[in-house]
């Protein structure tokens, strides 16, 4: 089993490891972050993140998470990532399905990892879809079946 939860693990993982600014909200965010120059995204994004802006929520997230311009802080990418997913943003609700698939930052959480990722792939993310299916190979049926159901209770506040 740890040798398949290993295997798992890495194919999750070069499912959205690498840092990818999903729909900047700015061009010019866009091109200080493509550019390296993480200060400048950071002083752009923070201010449309606090007005609530998902896309700008969820790249202020993964500046967190991979420690662009900030100290890496795990706890704070999933506050953000948080913010856009609870809009329904669907490539925020696939990373908060992989942090909590590796324990990155939290407890290791099957079923909230599959919530998530089952959200992301309704919203029509496809790799969020092909994570869904990789993890329900380390579910139980009723682990599932929770995971399900707790999808279903979750209303985004778009």
């Amino acid at each position: 089993m740890q040798a398949l939860k290993a295997i798992t693990m890495i194919v999750l993982a070069l499912g959205i490891a690498a840092p990818v600014f999903a729909e900047p909200p700015d061009e010019d965010v866009n091109a200080a972050y493509q550019s390296g120059d993480y200060a400048t995204a950071l002083r752009l994004l923070r201010p449309l993140a606090d007005r609530g802006n998902p896309g700008a929520q969820h790249n202020l997230g993964l500046m967190y998470s991979h420690g662009q311009g900030v100290p890496q802080d795990y706890a704070e990418a999933m506050k953000w990532f948080h913010k856009a997913a609870d809009q329904g943003y669907a490539d925020a609700e696939n990373n908060l399905g992989y942090i909590y698939a590796i324990g990155q930052g939290v407890t290791e959480d099957y079923v909230q990892s599959y919530m998530w990722f089952n959200l992301a792939a309704a919203a029509g993310d496809q790799v969020a879809t092909k994570n869904r299916e990789i993890i329900a190979t380390l579910m139980t049926p009723a682990q599932i079946a929770e995971a399900q159901k707790l999808a279903r209770e979750r209303k985004p506040t778009k």
